[in-house]
């Protein structure tokens, strides 16, 4: 890990700028010259690729990097997480699934205010010192989305048309789709930079969610090596477009957070272009793992509880930008047939054949498999008992059935061009101290102690991460 310089060393403020899903390779290569927020930030700055978590989603992954913590501490292991050992038990994961304190607990406890507005994981919203606007699970504006409560009529002042998200993002037109994370950018940065103009504050944080949402709708037109590229595209420049667009709102941003304000720019992965995706439930029942009360279905259907045949199952699993496999434990689960003297045997044969699943011409994928007691400090809440990376991440994981194969070349959410990477990027700038340039990877638990180091406040000794070190 890294240390950081001495305390003499802290800054009145620290700004981090979340850019969710942005990717190192744009960032800092392909779209610099089109970036001169960004590079200037990097000129004198520390800055490179961040080391995500695992799994690099977005929830959990920005509440490790606030809380400093790995998802197997938070007991977080994507937005839904089964909730008892039953077969239909599932939460999501809002805000009250991280009891951890975050950056914003941490620093109120020191008496230093905060601005918190669009960081995943913050509806519904809770106290703090300062000021709060929920993120993306916020339902809408009718809901109570900001802290204090008097703060949301005077956002809404500010900004009537306030959105949190675009809907249903993977079915809107495209051309209307790109319009709309326009105006959601708009309107966020619009709120966000009166907030930093008009509120006390010695830690302010905002995440961009449209990064991620354009990725994932437009990579075939920006990416030739994606196997639905169209080339001459109408949209061909439409992700460079929006990367100039956060750049100039970031210079504007920083320029109100004012002088002696650090400033932090990272996003919680980056971005791969999609390939496929495993069948992992239809794999499962070719394999002999998963039985159903009656036939495959020969039509693409989504798999519920009521059709599996438990009582001769032995393994089950969700779909997702990583695949989250499921062993039926005797015991453990109503109707498991695993012995749990066996556990450990069976898991470890899974993981193997899982490993050994092809693509869709009978090549090898490089897939990894995870077990989450190997790569968390601790786990808490229900894990999967497998956890995998299918193709290094250019192929994701569907639950459904009904395909006639183990592979889609369709996402079954909806169009869906990318999945996500497990670097993302960072940027760090002190306002008076030459930086170390382009660095190794520090890990995303690093961020929420650099923060609390600039300024000038101890890192928790249960806290996972340690503070980047900044100067030479």
């Amino acid at each position: 890990m890294f240390r950081l310089f001495g305390r003499g060393n802290s800054v009145d403020k620290v700004l981090l700028l979340g850019l969710d899903c942005a990717s190192p390779q744009l960032v800092f290569e392909q779209f610099k010259d089109d970036l001169p927020t960004l590079s200037s930030l990097m000129q004198g700055g520390t800055w490179g690729e961040l080391t995500s978590s695992t799994p690099c989603i977005t929830v959990p992954a920005w509440s490790c990097m606030t809380t400093g913590r790995d998802p197997g501490v938070l007991g977080v292991y994507g937005f839904r997480n089964r909730s008892a050992h039953d077969y239909d038990s599932l939460s999501v994961a809002d805000a009250s699934a991280i009891r951890h304190p975050r950056l914003w607990d941490i620093l109120g406890d020191k008496g230093k205010k905060s601005l918190i507005m669009n960081v995943p994981q913050t509806y519904p919203v809770r106290p703090l010192n300062g000021h709060m606007v929920s993120a993306f699970m916020t339902p809408d504006t009718s809901a109570q989305f900001a802290y204090p409560a008097i703060f949301k009529a005077e956002a809404l002042k500010q900004v009537p048309d306030y959105a949190f998200d675009v809907r249903n993002f993977r079915n809107v037109d495209r051309t209307e789709l790109y319009d709309q994370l326009v105006s959601l950018m708009d309107a966020q940065y619009k709120l966000f930079a009166y907030a930093l103009k008009y509120k006390d504050w010695q830690f302010a944080m905002h995440v961009n969610i449209g990064v991620d949402r354009l990725h994932h709708a437009f990579w075939r037109y920006f990416d030739p090596q994606h196997r639905l590229h169209k080339a001459n595209s109408e949209f061909a420049n439409t992700i460079r477009d929006y990367y100039i667009r956060v750049d100039t709102w970031l210079a504007e941003l920083i320029d109100i957070a004012g002088e002696d304000t650090a400033v932090i720019v990272a996003s919680d992965h980056g971005v791969k272009r999609m390939d496929g995706a495993i069948a992992i439930n239809e794999w499962l029942y070719e394999q002999g793992w998963l039985a159903l009360k009656d036939a495959m279905p020969d039509t693409v259907t989504k798999l519920t509880n009521d059709m599996i045949d438990w009582e001769n199952t032995r393994a089950w699993s969700t779909g997702g930008y990583y695949g989250r496999v499921f062993l039926n434990v005797a015991g453990r689960e109503p109707s498991g047939m695993i012995a749990q003297s066996d556990y450990e045997t069976v898991r470890e044969e899974l993981a193997s054949l899982i490993r050994a699943i092809p693509d869709d011409k009978g090549n090898a994928l490089p897939t990894q498999v995870f077990k989450p007691q190997e790569i968390y400090q601790e786990v808490n809440n229900i894990a999967p008992d497998l956890m995998v990376y299918f193709g290094d991440l250019h192929w994701r994981c569907v639950g459904t059935i009904g395909y006639g194969r183990h592979y889609t070349l369709e996402n079954d959410t909806g169009p869906d061009d990318a999945n996500h990477a497990q670097e993302g990027m960072f940027i760090i700038k002190h306002p008076r101290k030459a930086g170390r340039g382009n660095i190794s990877a520090p890990y995303l638990l690093d961020i929420a102690p650099t923060v609390l180091q600039l300024l000038g406040i101890n890192t928790p000794a249960d806290m996972q991460g340690t503070s980047i070190q900044l100067t030479p």
